[in-house]
């Protein structure tokens, strides 16, 4: 099975998936499936062979650094875990120095932090490919995860009703732009005061134009779920949210994914969260655990989504 590797992505960086066109996003998504079945038919696709990946991480890491790490070893290329206790970025370098200094020895980057704007600043300066890793503000790879599953189990992502349950983060932010790429219907439930940023729903609605996707925000989880293909919720207090954690589950405690909620669902419906979940609050041992639930699944797809990134960018 030959490779196309569509020589326009190379050198980009991926911080976005709104940076990125339908025809590009639905690319990378073929792509990415054409990488998963060479990787599970034993097809060799060392593609960036004596390429390294810096990783830099701000923020533990479970799915993010062991997809992002294997997934680079079977490309053929290197990776580099990046603590900040073992960087200069720790003790005071600025983020520029740090990009100009990385870009003479490396191939790319992936960056877990909790600024966007720090991401940013990277991206800036850095003259090689910045991959976003997951910002406060996005999670841009773990949403190409998810769309690839959902073409997986439902052949199509036009048109198809995707319900988020939950707090109005950086999961969120990502799946508005991700169906309005792809045609997807996506609307977000979460109480008043943890809606998703107005100028994210905006900017996404706006993509939407072109796909014809609808994305609203509402109040009544119930509402939301109705008739939905997928349903997909996160922790309601993400990481660094710890203290706000008791104060959130009052506000979420209706929010829940168990299985009279999922009920109201479509009977075929899909349910995803992008882990880690804190089980018995967001999500249910039932519903997590039952016939609908693809999170695994979801989970395996970050390391294809992810090479095919980097295959791409780092080419």
């Amino acid at each position: 099975m030959a490779l196309d590797m569509n020589p326009d992505f190379k050198g980009r960086d991926f911080l976005s998936i709104h940076d990125y066109t339908r025809e590009e996003v639905a690319y990378i998504l073929q792509f990415a499936l054409q990488l998963k079945k060479m990787q599970k038919t034993g097809q060799p696709h060392q593609v960036l062979a004596g390429k390294t990946l810096g990783m830099i991480f701000q923020k533990p890491s479970t799915r993010t650094r062991v997809s992002f790490e294997v997934g680079m070893y079977q490309l053929g290329g290197y990776p580099l875990f990046l603590s900040p206790n073992d960087m200069q970025i720790g003790r005071g370098e600025t983020i520029k120095d740090t990009a100009l200094t990385l870009s003479r020895y490396l191939d790319g980057i992936m960056i877990r932090t909790y600024s966007h704007d720090e991401v940013l600043e990277l991206a800036e300066h850095a003259s090689i490919p910045v991959i976003n890793g997951l910002t406060d503000l996005l999670h841009p790879c773990q949403v190409m995860g998810d769309m690839m599953t959902i073409l997986e189990y439902k052949g199509t992502l036009q048109g198809i009703k995707l319900a988020f349950i939950g707090d109005g983060n950086n999961m969120a932010h990502s799946l508005l732009y991700g169906g309005a790429k792809t045609g997807m219907d996506v609307v977000i439930a979460c109480p008043k005061g943890y809606e998703p940023e107005e100028r994210i729903v905006k900017s996404a609605q706006q993509d939407a134009l072109e796909t014809g996707a609808r994305l609203w925000v509402v109040e009544d989880p119930r509402e939301a779920i109705e008739n939905a293909d997928v349903v997909y919720t996160d922790v309601w207090a993400s990481m660094g949210q710890e203290k706000e954690a008791a104060e959130k589950e009052k506000h979420f405690a209706r929010y829940q994914v168990n299985q009279r909620m999922l009920d109201l669902a479509k009977p075929d419906a899909i349910v995803m969260h992008c882990l880690p979940a804190k089980r018995g609050r967001e999500i249910t041992d039932e519903v997590m655990d039952g016939p609908n639930s693809v999170v695994f699944d979801e989970a395996e797809n970050r390391r294809h989504i992810q090479k095919a990134i980097m295959a791409l960018v780092m080419q």
